[in-house]
């Protein structure tokens, strides 16, 4: 007996047992024996699945407006003979085929290879898409088991991954900031170290420092022992709770992947990501990050209270046995192909001048700058914000589907990149205005370039 399996309205696994006979029709349609009722993607009738004359199951389009991808490709053939583990969406309903019901829901599932671009190169677009889906999929599924809500933060953080982009969480306390981290570094299949910062903690308590050792012979000399930070992902765990001499420990490693020491110079593991959390109400006994560390962070990200469905399902679960655990699906080889392959995505001149608009027109005291942002800021932002808002955009416009950027994909992570660059002043203070408006107002004031 063959099934199907999918993420119910509880977000739970669920499947739907396949005919031994006859045709099962998947839709939107209340006619339909698998009705998809939730989502104005998929089609009255979608898609098939009957029996062949060998009783393998086969796979047919029904004519779907935004049609049936089959493994993350458009299913163009006019049917298809599924295969254990073979992905089928409609929509934006995800279902996977197994042979016999599995034993667990991640049974079939293994660490995802991205051999199809192996060489750094596009290739067959459609295979570099179809990993993609996949590698987006596995992550927001395997994400999912733990994380309750909190979708967009989830997205931007595995943007940041594919962008080599280091990450600062900030949110009050309870918001899951550091189970978010440790479930990525459970997802993913690389080294972390986690860092509790604290007001004593040194320099070389980060880097790694040399030690005097002796031999057998008695010959006396140094040795550098690594720190923490000689790790693929590094959760950096109250990042402000440090003195600024310590937080500046991190700047060679996260601009330059690499430490030195003694005059020598240590390169870091490939990748290498810094995700710092921070708490924005309690600050005795907290210093302020310098700027300059500030700017080596792709990406400022503020977690809100969540909805009241997810907070119910949140206190029910964790007052009760509940355990989590995640498969792993992405080594440091295919995080490194995927990076390789976000660089390779073309940016037209036309984004390229939007991008750096919206950047230029945060500094006050310019020709570019917006009266708004002369009365409110005291400093706008860098060249480095222009970088990061094109990675960005290259890395969201991959994950959906795409292998072109507009402007909307830089505005997207506009806030995310620019509100930690950005610094009132007295009167923005005095007239409760932050970044995030400031932004809002840029993004309003900013338009589009015209094509040449």
């Amino acid at each position: 007996m063959a099934y199907l399996q999918y993420r119910n309205e509880k977000d739970e696994y669920a499947y739907v047992e396949l005919p031994s006979g006859g045709e099962m029709v998947f839709g939107r349609d209340d006619d339909a024996d698998f009705i998809i009722s939730d989502d104005d993607l998929v089609s009255r009738h979608h898609f098939s699945i009957c029996r062949g004359k060998d009783g393998e199951c086969v796979l047919k389009d029904l004519g779907a407006r935004n049609g049936t991808s089959y493994n993350g490709k458009p299913l163009e053939a006019e049917s298809v003979i599924l295969s254990e583990g073979d992905r089928i969406r409609a929509g934006k309903k995800i279902f996977l085929y197994f042979e016999k019901m599995p034993v667990a829901a991640d049974a079939s599932k293994s660490v995802i290879q991205l051999t199809p671009f192996a060489t750094n190169t596009f290739g067959s677009h459609e295979e570099a898409m179809g990993k993609i889906d996949q590698v987006k999929t596995r992550f927001v599924e395997e994400m999912r088991k733990v994380i309750v809500g909190q979708e967009e933060v989830v997205a931007q953080i595995m943007v940041a991954l594919l962008a080599r982009g280091h990450c600062l969480l900030v949110g009050v306390p309870g918001l899951a900031k550091t189970l978010m981290v440790k479930v990525l570094a459970g997802v993913l299949d690389l080294e972390t170290n986690r860092i509790q910062f604290t007001p004593d903690l040194m320099p070389s308590d980060i880097t790694g420092t040399d030690i005097l050792e002796e031999d057998e012979d008695h010959n006396r000399r140094f040795r550098f022992k690594f720190g923490p930070v000689f790790t693929n992902i590094l959760l950096a765990d109250e990042i402000n709770r440090t003195p600024p001499k310590t937080q500046a420990a991190l700047l060679e490693a996260m601009q330059e992947q690499r430490v030195t020491a003694s005059g020598v110079t240590y390169n870091l593991p490939d990748p290498f990501l810094v995700l710092a959390t921070q708490n924005p109400i309690e600050q005795e006994g907290t210093y302020p990050l310098p700027e300059a560390q500030l700017d080596r962070f792709m990406f400022c990200i503020r977690l809100d209270y969540p909805k009241a469905d997810d907070e119910e399902k949140i206190i029910t679960d964790t007052t009760s046995d509940f355990t989590w655990e995640v498969q792993k699906i992405l080594g440091a080889e295919a995080i490194i192909k995927l990076q390789h392959l976000v660089r390779q995505v073309p940016v037209s001149k036309h984004v390229a001048k939007y991008a750096t608009s919206l950047v230029r027109a945060t500094r006050p005291g310019y020709a570019e700058s917006p009266e708004f942002v002369n009365r409110w800021l005291r400093w706008g932002a860098g060249p480095r914000a222009g970088q990061y808002l094109l990675f960005a955009a290259k890395a969201h416009a991959l994950l959906q589907g795409r292998f072109s950027v507009s402007c909307a994909d830089v505005r997207e992570y506009a806030p995310s990149v620019l509100r930690h660059r950005l610094f009132c002043n007295f009167t923005a203070s005095s007239e409760g205005v932050d970044p995030d408006k400031v932004i809002s107002k840029v993004l309003e004031t900013v338009r589009e370039p015209d094509y040449a």
